[in-house]
């Protein structure tokens, strides 16, 4: 069984040597969508929903929120920063796919 949630948080950086409007600073709504696979335990769940948000908050969102992402990542493009968000979370929690939203309509995806 497959569930998912949806996780934000707010960020801004630019990307080095683009030519474009990214080339200068800008923020996102970033939106995480974290995917995890496994079987129905005795509680009735496949995990629980609470531990989930306390796992990936303390291991993503407190160290990404309201961030310059230029200071964590040499070149923060979303597949940087989902390639970072998948060994933080790498062993943590029985992940089946990763996808980062970066603003509306933009998305980059990890299949595990």
């Amino acid at each position: 069984m497959r569930l998912c949630r949806e996780f934000y948080f707010e960020a801004a950086h630019y990307i080095p040597h683009y030519k474009g409007k990214c080339e200068q600073l800008h923020g996102h709504t970033y939106k995480l969508e974290i995917v995890i696979e496994g079987g129905v335990k005795k509680d009735g769940m496949v995990i629980d929903f609470a531990k989930m948000k306390e796992i990936v908050e303390s291991a993503v969102i407190e160290k990404l929120d309201h961030q310059a992402l230029n200071e964590l990542f040499e070149n923060p493009t979303a597949e940087h920063i989902l390639e970072w968000i998948s060994v933080q979370l790498n062993g943590k929690l029985p992940l089946a796919s990763l996808r980062l939203w970066e603003g509306q309509g933009k998305w980059v995806e990890i299949l595990i």
